[in-house]
C-alpha cells in the first residue's frame, strides 16, 4: 500500500494535478513599495469621496462657521468637524494603500510546495487565476487579480479589498465619515433654525437662495452617508464579532478554524491590548505572530 502523500487542489475542484509548467516563478515583491490598486472605477470613486468630504468642509466652514457671531460655537464645531473629518481621510488613505493581506503570486509550484513539508492528507489549495497557494480562508479578488486573506469584500470606495491587513482602516474610515455626517447634520439644523429667526442676509456670507441650496445639499449628502456608512460600521463589526467575513457569509461556508471570543477577535483585527490605537488610522495592528498558511486537513 503506499503511504499518503500531500495532496492540492484547485480553487474550482477541477481535476488532475499541479502543473508547475504553467505558473511563473514566485515573485519577490518589495515590501516598501505602496500598494495600490489601477482600477478606473476604483479611483474615480475614491476622487468622489474625497471631493464630498471637502464639499462639506467648504460648506460647514464658510456658509455656518465663519459668518457665527458666536466664536465659541464655531470653535468648538470647527475643531470638532475638521478632526473628524482628517482621521476619516487619514483612514480612507490607509485603507486604499495598504495591502489588504495578498497572497504573492505564482508560488504553487511543485518545489515550494515541496518546501512547505506538509503532513500526509494535508491538503493544498491552488488558485487557478493568479496560480498561487491559498490559504485558509483567502479568496480570489478579480479586480486586485490576487488572492485576499480572510477578504470581506472588495469596495470600490476605497479602491481596495477589505482584507486580513486593512480591516481595522475600513471600520474608522466608516466610523468617521459617520460621525461627521451626524455633525453636519446637527449644525444644518441649528443654522436653518437660527436664519428662519434672524435676517436670512445677515446668517450667511453668501446670497440667500446660495445658501439654501448649500444647507439643502449637504443635508442630502450627510443624510445618505449617514445611513450607508451606520450600515456598513454595523456589518462589520459583527462581521469582526463572529469572526466571518462577508464572502464567508455569503457563501455559506463551513467553519473550519477555531472559534473564539467576540472580544479576542475584536483585538485580533484592531491589535493587541486596547488602548487609543485602536481609534488612530496611524496606529498599524498587532496581528499576532499567527501563520498565514493554514491547510486543511
Amino acid at each position: 500500500m503506499r503511504s499518503p502523500v500531500p495532496r492540492f487542489r484547485d480553487v474550482e475542484r477541477q481535476a488532475g494535478g499541479l502543473q508547475p509548467v504553467q505558473c511563473l516563478p514566485p515573485c519577490h515583491e518589495r515590501q516598501n513599495n505602496m500598494w495600490f490598486i489601477r482600477d478606473a472605477c476604483g479611483i474615480v470613486c475614491a476622487i468622489i469621496t474625497w471631493f464630498l468630504v471637502f464639499f462639506a468642509e467648504f460648506v460647514v466652514l464658510f456658509v455656518m462657521l465663519i459668518p457665527s457671531k458666536n466664536l465659541t460655537y464655531s470653535l468648538v464645531n470647527g475643531t470638532l468637524f475638521n478632526s473628524l473629518a482628517f482621521l476619516a481621510l487619514a483612514s480612507h488613505f490607509r485603507a486604499m494603500c495598504t495591502d489588504p493581506g495578498a497572497v504573492p503570486k505564482g508560488n504553487a509550484t511543485k518545489e515550494y510546495i515541496e518546501s512547505l513539508q506538509l503532513k500526509p492528507g494535508q491538503v493544498v489549495y491552488k488558485c487557478p487565476k493568479c496560480c498561487s497557494i491559498k490559504p485558509d480562508r483567502a479568496h480570489h479578488c478579480s479586480v486586485c487579480k490576487r488572492c485576499i486573506r480572510k477578504m470581506d469584500h472588495h469596495c470600490p470606495w476605497v479602491n481596495n479589498c477589505v482584507g486580513e491587513n486593512n480591516q481595522k482602516y475600513f471600520v474608522l474610515f466608516t466610523m468617521y465619515i459617520c460621525l461627521i455626517s451626524l455633525h453636519a447634520l446637527v449644525m444644518v439644523v441649528f443654522h436653518f433654525l437660527y436664519c428662519f429667526e434672524d435676517d436670512w442676509t445677515k446668517c450667511s456670507s453668501f446670497s440667500p437662495p446660495a445658501t439654501v441650496i448649500l444647507l439643502i445639499l449637504l443635508c442630502f449628502e450627510g443624510l445618505l452617508f449617514l445611513i450607508f456608512t451606520s450600515v456598513m460600521f454595523g456589518t462589520q463589526v459583527h462581521s469582526i464579532c463572529t469572526d466571518e467575513t462577508g464572502i464567508e457569509q455569503l457563501k455559506k461556508e463551513e467553519r473550519r478554524w477555531a472559534k473564539k471570543t467576540k472580544w479576542m477577535n475584536m483585538k485580533a483585527v484592531f491589535g493587541h491590548p486596547f488602548s487609543i490605537a485602536w481609534f488612530s488610522p496611524f496606529s498599524t495592528p498587532d496581528h499576532g505572530k499567527a501563520d498565514p498558511y493554514q491547510y486543511v486537513v
